[in-house]
């Protein structure tokens, strides 16, 4: 099967499509004819050698497929050769074919196509876990959401609007994604060039409150201004460290308030766990999806053969949303 691959780690040269042998779905599994899959950041990462995948998944780049079942496991019931599905995978999203647990499969809304049903899992998963199952958002509280425009971000949006359409919103974002943020209904945006310390802005916007929740990738550079962003009984999930790992911690003051810091990630979660957080998004957000509340935001879809190309546009961070590789 024609793959994406890697000829070592490093750069966006490293990338080469070639063949690939096909996978085989073992019993609790289904293989998956990959019509499309998306470019998430932590491609970029397994691709410079820092994020390998979980032991036993494809070494092949991509963490999300929307596709056909193409065969299934001997155990796998519920599910029919020919049925569009999108599902998480713990790798193999950039080839024309991959395996997936069948506890983590998704039916494609019949208005959602291929290439929008691709860009579901990854991120609007982790926006749903980790605002909604972890960070507990409710109408009525605030939410500061970092790195406007971004994937996981624009999710989190779109999600928060639907979901809890009476929660508050601030994001930070680049000046040249300003704009588009606000035209998803946010509340405060804060051009992150010009306010590196975000934490007058907020406690202005909130009358000295805080916020509710925020959602954090970060890491480091914005531990101290958003644990003085964040409000009393506040929450933080952090869910990326792109500045930095160490940083110090004010205790008193997280005691004193109550706050919380919590950490999270999605690909390295047990095979049953991540099944209880797709049913639990299939029961609360798909249906947003399928009568076209939400719709993925897409920035652009390329081939598998430009896939260096859309690896170059998310580095270069010219995007907005998701992109899109179309396998077949």
């Amino acid at each position: 099967m024609k793959a994406v691959l890697l000829d070592g780690f490093g750069d966006i040269d490293v990338l080469k499509v070639g063949e690939a042998e096909k996978p085989a779905p073992k019993e609790n599994e289904v293989l998956i004819r990959v019509i499309a899959t998306s470019i998430n950041r932590p491609d970029l990462v397994q691709r410079q050698g820092k994020y390998p995948p979980p032991a036993g998944d494809s070494e092949i780049l991509g963490l999300e497929v929307a596709g056909t079942i193409e065969e299934l496991g001997d155990a796998v019931k519920g599910w029919k050769v020919g049925d569009r599905v999108m599902t998480l995978v713990g790798g193999g999203g950039y080839a024309e074919y991959a395996v997936a647990y069948a506890s983590h499969l998704m039916p494609i809304p019949e208005k959602m196509s291929f290439e929008e049903a691709a860009c579901v899992c990854e991120s609007y998963i982790t926006a749903f876990l980790n605002v909604f199952m972890i960070g507990e958002l409710k109408d009525g509280q605030t939410a500061l959401l970092h790195g406007g425009g971004g994937g996981v971000n624009t999710a989190a949006i779109q999600l928060a609007k639907a979901l809890t359409p009476d929660a508050v919103l601030i994001v930070t974002a680049h000046p040249d994604k300003i704009e588009r943020v606000k035209a998803l209904g946010v509340d405060l945006v804060i051009d992150y060039t010009t306010t590196a310390d975000f934490t007058e802005a907020v406690k202005n916007f909130t009358a000295k409150k805080g916020v509710d929740l925020i959602l954090d990738h970060v890491g480091a550079k914005y531990l101290a201004p958003n644990m003085n962003s964040l409000a009393y009984k506040g929450k933080m999930v952090s869910i990326g460290v792109i500045s930095g790992i160490k940083a110090e911690l004010n205790l008193a003051l997280m005691m004193v308030k109550r706050q919380q810091i919590i950490g999270s990630v999605l690909r390295s979660r047990p095979v049953a766990e991540k099944a209880e957080i797709v049913a639990e998004f299939t029961r609360r957000a798909l249906p947003e999806f399928a009568d076209r509340t939400i719709v993925p935001i897409i920035e652009k879809v390329f081939p598998l053969d430009q896939v260096v190309d859309a690896h170059r546009m998310m580095e270069e961070d010219r995007h907005f949303g998701k992109i899109v590789l179309k396998v077949q």
